[in-house]
């Protein structure tokens, strides 16, 4: 099989603990794309928080952004797809993590907004480059302009029981899944990086047969599921890799750049 184009999430998958892309792997990347393979980004991340990796990798191929709830251009400037989630799905959101007490972080017209400052909000919002409070109307405006996705933040054990509890009380229009174990992501129910990667696929005229997925975490999944070859990291929590055809090395072992290797350039 010539695989076409690879799709890598990043946290835990292209970047090492210390949220950069090891020379190995841009080195691999990098002659994947003399060859003609397409290589880019699929991601829980919100546009600016992939424009650096963008950069120094050079991707000419749109990225994958709020897993999968928007697509742009390379550069970001344009937006190719987008799906919000629905003003009453995002409002049931918000109002179970106003009642489970989690903090939360809203993505909305690319820009992040609180509800309130505690120390993971603050430490988000750092990484995100600010944030924006709101309360009252302000977050009904929010939701009727449009909510691309909600993240409830805690502790692991606290997000396990979360989950344990959403399954007993299902959200209408809603999809949710961990993108680290801190981390609870709700996005529209038509929103999935498998959904991303069928975009991308009619995009460039290529199948899913065709593509090859990378990921760590359970929001990858559906594109884990839907490219040709799924491969998980070896840092992956065991459902992750039990739906993989194929288990790489860790992402601190240069575990994307062993796949280019392995089905790419020999």
């Amino acid at each position: 099989m010539q695989y076409k184009l690879i799709a890598a999430d990043m946290d835990g998958t292209l970047l090492d603990s210390n949220k950069t892309i090891s020379q190995k792997n841009l080195t691999a990347i990098r002659q994947a794309l003399e060859l003609g393979v397409i290589f880019t980004i699929s991601t829980g991340r919100p546009v600016q928080g992939v424009q650096r990796y963008q950069e120094t990798l050079q991707l000419e191929t749109p990225i994958i952004t709020y897993n999968g709830g928007v697509i742009v251009t390379p550069c970001g400037s344009e937006v190719l797809y987008q799906r919000n989630m629905e003003p009453e799905s995002a409002a049931a959101v918000i109002r179970h993590g106003q009642d489970f007490d989690a903090s939360m972080c809203i993505w909305a017209d690319n820009k992040l907004y609180i509800l309130r400052e505690d120390e993971r909000t603050i430490q988000y919002a750092k990484s995100a480059g600010g944030a924006i409070r709101i309360q009252g109307d302000e977050i009904k405006e929010v939701i009727r302009r449009g909510i691309a996705k909600i993240l409830w933040y805690d502790e692991p054990s606290k997000i396990e029981a979360f989950q344990e509890t959403l399954r007993r009380t299902p959200l209408r229009n809603v999809v949710y899944c961990t993108s680290t174990p801190s981390f609870l992501e709700f996005v529209d129910h038509h929103v999935s990086k498998g959904q991303g990667l069928q975009f991308l696929g009619e995009h460039h005229g290529i199948s899913a047969a065709e593509m090859i997925a990378i990921g760590d975490g359970m929001n990858d999944l559906t594109m884990l599921e839907y490219a040709g070859l799924g491969v998980a990291m070896e840092n992956a929590p065991e459902a992750v890799k039990a739906a993989a055809d194929v288990i790489t090395a860790s992402n601190e072992d240069d575990g994307v750049a062993q796949v280019i290797e392995r089905f790419i350039l020999q």
